[in-house]
């Protein structure tokens, strides 16, 4: 069974896509992951080590990818993890990969827009979302008029 992994992190290099001559789309980039801690004698933020991983989508996400991610972008990871061990000639290393499954805007930063895509394979046409949720299940939906706004 793989190792599953969920970051946040900074997209810390231009996502690279590519489409292989097979037609598999793959979009990669690097993401940077460091640890905060709240030091009390201090108090501030302190940060801590950053870890770096390679993250890679394929097929519908790697489009997704490439069309939403941008450098300086925080974002979340969900994947499966993979460490490799690599030699060339006299220098060796260590690369930790992320297979990704899932990749998001990290909302706890900023904001996002989503547009929901529509696979080429299956190219129906999109339908509005009022058509998805008819206007009896919305006039349904449970209003709390005592709600209180939290701020942030």
């Amino acid at each position: 069974m793989p190792d599953a992994i969920t970051l946040t992190g900074l997209v810390a290099t231009p996502p690279r896509h590519l489409v292989t001559s097979e037609g598999l789309p793959i979009t990669s980039f690097r993401l940077a992951s460091t640890q905060r801690r709240f030091d009390r004698s201090q108090e501030k933020w302190i940060d801590g080590e950053t870890n770096w991983y390679t993250v890679t989508a394929f097929r519908q996400l790697a489009l997704n990818s490439n069309a939403s991610v941008e450098k300086g972008q925080r974002v979340l990871v969900t994947g499966r993890l993979k460490i490799r061990d690599w030699e060339n000639g006299e220098r060796t290393g260590t690369t930790v990969e992320i297979e990704a499954e899932a990749i998001g805007h990290d909302l706890a930063w900023g904001t996002a827009a989503f547009t929901r895509s529509v696979s080429t394979a299956t190219a129906a046409p999109a339908e509005p979302v009022a058509e998805e949720f008819p206007s009896e299940v919305l006039a349904e939906a449970p209003v709390d008029e005592d709600a209180v706004p939290v701020p942030f």
